[in-house]
């Protein structure tokens, strides 16, 4: 009896001495993680309750690296975004500083006046429209909008964003043709949808020649609604199909005054509302643009 007892503590103070020895390795691995020294996860342990209390360890470790890793990512985000509206808002504020320094001229005549305010007034809105969409980026990354759940026909969302460009569209001669039966439906926020395929309509303007054509038509079945916006124009380079819709992504057919971020808010919007934007070019030349508002039973 006394043997087997001495044998039972001997096995007691040694797996005691084990448990004990790999309680101050946790600590110690905890220690080093905490203090950056480095980012492994923990040694697996083979015992019962540590095994049991290293595995949940280790849980939280990686999930504690995940969101280091996503914080780290906003930040370059933010950095790279900052510079670039920086650089966006650096180039028209330096034209206009060049501008008044010609209205600073003794010598400048009154016509010369008119086209100084007349560039002034262009790089202005330049500005103010960044800052608009910018701001409306922002809410919705955000999460602070919240969508109208309202019914309205496709005819007259078209409608609301064609009135915003329909002097434009004039004036540049390019004609407009949309066939969109009153019976077709969708579900959400009108305005803001309105907002998205305006600034796609401005898009296929400005890559559409005088005496082109802007066109929509559109596709219902029980699963989505497709709207179809297609334009006459030069179209897309394929290099650039990847991008388009990428904040500050100015393509090579891009016009000179285009600051690229229509697009990005036009699928910015779609997509908060459970839509969908594709963009592709025509067979028959020109670009197309391919909206998907799902159903709301889907």
């Amino acid at each position: 009896t006394a043997l087997l007892s001495l044998l039972y503590l001997g096995l007691f103070l040694f797996h005691a001495a084990q448990r004990y020895r790999h309680m101050a390795e946790m600590v110690s691995q905890i220690d080093d993680i905490l203090h950056g020294g480095k980012t492994d996860l923990m040694k697996d342990c083979k015992e019962g309750e540590l095994a049991i209390l290293s595995a949940q360890i280790n849980k939280m470790i990686r999930r504690l690296k995940e969101q280091a890793d996503k914080l780290q990512d906003k930040k370059n985000f933010l950095t790279d975004f900052m510079a670039d509206v920086s650089h966006q808002i650096k180039t028209p504020l330096t034209s206009i500083h060049l501008l008044l320094s010609f209205l600073k001229e003794e010598d400048v005549t009154e016509q010369r006046r008119i086209e100084i305010a007349q560039d002034l007034t262009k790089l202005t809105n330049r500005i103010d429209w960044l800052i608009y969409a910018l701001l409306h980026i922002s809410k919705l990354d955000a999460g602070t909008i919240v969508f109208k759940q309202e019914c309205f026909s496709v005819a007259a969302l078209l409608k609301k964003a064609y009135d915003a460009i329909a002097v434009s569209l004039d004036i540049r001669g390019i004609s407009w043709k949309a066939d969109i039966p009153e019976s077709i439906t969708v579900t959400g926020d009108i305005s803001w949808m309105a907002e998205a395929i305006g600034n796609i309509l401005k898009n296929c303007m400005e890559h559409t020649p005088e005496g082109g054509a802007i066109s929509v038509s559109c596709e219902d079945n029980p699963l989505y609604t497709a709207i179809l916006i297609s334009d006459t124009g030069c179209g897309f380079c394929e290099e650039d199909l990847p991008h388009i819709f990428e904040r500050f992504y100015r393509g090579k057919n891009s016009d000179n005054n285009s600051i690229g971020i229509g697009l990005a808010l036009a699928r910015r919007i779609v997509t908060s509302q459970g839509g969908a934007i594709t963009a592709s070019n025509r067979k028959e030349g020109g670009a197309q643009f391919r909206i998907l508002l799902y159903k709301s039973t889907v």
